[in-house]
C-alpha cells in the first residue's frame, strides 16, 4: 500500500497546468466504438481508470496507437464480441465503472452487447438503473444470468423513443445517446444531464455525422443515422483539478496560476469559491490567485448563514464540495456544506477534526463548518483515503497542515489525479511517495 507523506505548512509559488477530464474521458473513448474510422484524441490524463479503459478498447480489438503523453488514435474496426463471454472481461469490466459507457455504443452498432455487475468507487449507491431503463425504451432486452453476474443485452432493433429520465445522470444521458444516435427515428430525452462533458461528446458525435439537437440544454432530440465517421477531438481540462487548486492555493496562502482552464465551460465553480472569500483572477484564459492571509466567507443577503450545496449541471458539482469544506476550515465564518447527491461522500470529516478543524457533522448529507480564521493551523496527521475526491481533499488539508502527515490508500487519489506528487513538487511542496503498510488502526 503506497502512501504519500507530507511536510506541510509550506507556501506554494507557480504555474499548474490541469490535466483533460477524467470524466470526459470515459465518454468520449467508448464513443470510438460507434465507428469504423480512425479517431484521434489529444488531452487525454495518464489515470488509472482511463488507462484501464483504453487497455480494455485494444482487448475488444479496437486498433489503438499512442503518438504522445496524451494523443491517441483508435480504429474499431473488426470488434470481437466475443471477448464479452471471457473471463478477462469480466475481470477488468468488473473492477471499472466505466466499462458500462461502452454498452450503447456497442449496442447501437452490434445490437448486443454484456456485461458484469459493475464496480467502482465507494461513495454510497450509484445506480444505473437510468442506463438500462433508456436502453429497453429504445427496444434493448436484458436477460440477467445470476450464476455469472453478467447482463446479456439484446438489441437487434433500436428505436427512437421520447424518454424522460429519473435522473439527469451524466453517465446515463451519454450511454442513452450513444445508443440512440444510429437507432431508427428520433430520440428525446428530457431531463439530460447538460455538463460540459456531455456536450463535447454530443459535439463530436456531429462531427462523425450524428443529429443532436439542444446540445447544452437538458432536452435533447437525436435524429437515428445509417453510420457515423472518423473525426478528431480534443478533450475539456478537469474542471475538478482547476477547483482543487483554487482551494490549495488558499489553503496554503500560495500564489499559483492555474493555466488554460477553459473558463467560459467553468459554470459557477469560479462564483463559488469566491462565496468563501478567495480572490482570483481572470487572465486570458487562466486563473490568477494571489497569496492571501484570509478570506472570509459571504453570508446569504440576510445575514444568515451560508449553503452550499451540489445540484446537477449548471449548479455546483458534487466532486468540489469535499474542496469546499476543507477550504472553508481555514475560512473567517461558517457555512454548511449539503451533499445531495451521494449519502457517503462527507465521511472523511472525522480526519479533519482529528487535525483540528471544527466541524459539526449534522448527517450523512450535511456538515457545518466553522471556519478558524487560521488562528490556528490544522496538525499533521495519518489518514486513509476512502474516496477519490476526499483523498484530494485531504492532501490539500495535509500541505496546510503543521508538521507531517501520511496519506495511506492513494490508489484512489492515482485513479483520477494524474502525476499529483510530482506536479505539486514543482511548485514546492514538500511531498515524496513512500512504501506503507498501513495505519495500523
Amino acid at each position: 500500500m503506497n502512501a504519500f507523506e507530507i511536510i506541510g505548512g509550506k507556501k506554494l509559488k507557480g504555474e499548474i497546468t490541469p490535466q483533460g477530464a477524467k470524466n470526459e474521458a470515459l465518454q468520449i473513448l467508448s464513443a470510438v466504438l460507434l465507428t469504423e474510422e480512425k479517431i484521434t484524441i489529444s488531452n487525454i490524463p495518464d489515470i488509472k481508470d482511463v488507462n484501464k479503459l483504453i487497455e480494455l478498447l485494444g482487448d475488444l480489438g479496437v486498433i489503438v496507437e499512442r503518438i504522445n503523453k496524451d494523443t491517441y488514435t483508435f480504429e474499431a474496426k473488426n470488434i470481437k464480441l466475443d471477448f464479452f463471454e471471457s473471463d478477462v472481461f469480466k475481470a477488468k469490466g468488473g473492477g471499472l465503472r466505466g466499462s458500462i459507457m461502452i454498452v450503447g455504443p456497442l449496442l447501437a452498432r452490434f445490437g448486443k452487447a454484456a456485461i458484469p455487475k459493475p464496480g467502482g468507487d465507494k461513495i454510497g449507491r450509484r445506480r444505473l438503473d437510468t442506463h438500462f431503463i433508456g436502453f429497453e425504451k429504445l427496444g434493448a432486452k436484458f436477460i440477467y444470468d445470476s450464476k455469472k453476474a453478467f447482463f446479456n443485452v439484446d438489441a437487434t432493433n433500436l428505436r427512437g423513443a421520447y424518454i424522460l429520465l429519473d435522473e439527469a445522470s451524466v453517465t446515463g444521458t451519454a450511454n442513452i445517446v450513444m445508443a440512440a444516435v444510429l437507432a431508427k427515428g428520433t430520440t428525446t430525452i428530457y431531463n439530460a444531464a447538460c455538463e460540459p462533458y456531455l456536450q463535447q461528446l454530443c459535439k463530436m458525435l456531429n462531427r462523425m455525422g450524428a443529429k443532436i439537437s439542444g446540445i447544452g440544454s437538458n432536452l435533447l432530440t437525436i435524429e437515428g443515422v445509417t453510420k457515423l465517421g472518423g473525426t478528431e477531438h480534443r478533450m475539456l481540462p478537469d474542471m475538478i483539478e482547476i477547483g482543487s487548486f483554487i482551494g490549495l492555493a488558499a489553503m496554503t496562502e500560495s500564489e499559483i496560476t492555474i493555466k488554460n482552464v477553459q473558463y467560459d465551460e467553468l459554470g459557477v465553480i469560479p462564483e463559488v469559491f469566491k462565496k468563501l472569500g478567495i480572490k482570483l483572477e481572470r487572465r486570458g484564459d487562466d486563473i490568477y490567485i494571489p497569496s492571501q492571509k484570509h478570506y472570509e466567507i459571504d453570508t446569504f443577503i440576510d445575514g444568515s448563514i451560508l449553503t452550499i450545496a451540489d445540484s446537477p449541471w449548471p449548479g455546483f458539482t458534487p466532486d468540489l464540495l469535499s474542496i469546499v469544506l476543507v477550504v472553508a476550515t481555514q475560512a473567517k465564518g461558517n457555512v454548511l456544506i449539503h451533499q445531495k447527491m451521494f449519502e457517503s461522500r462527507l465521511f472523511f470529516v472525522d480526519k479533519l477534526i482529528d487535525m483540528g478543524a471544527q466541524i459539526i457533522l449534522c448527517d450523512p448529507h450535511r456538515a457545518t463548518v466553522n471556519g478558524i480564521d487560521k488562528k490556528y493551523q490544522l496538525r499533521g496527521i495519518s489518514m486513509t483515503s476512502p474516496d477519490i475526491r476526499a483523498g484530494v481533499s485531504l492532501l490539500i488539508a495535509a500541505l496546510s497542515a503543521e508538521g507531517t502527515s501520511t496519506i495511506y490508500n492513494i490508489e484512489q487519489i492515482e485513479r483520477g489525479y494524474q502525476d499529483i506528487d510530482i506536479r505539486l513538487r514543482a511548485l514546492g511542496a514538500q511531498i515524496k511517495r513512500v512504501e506503507g503498510s498501513g495505519p495500523s488502526h
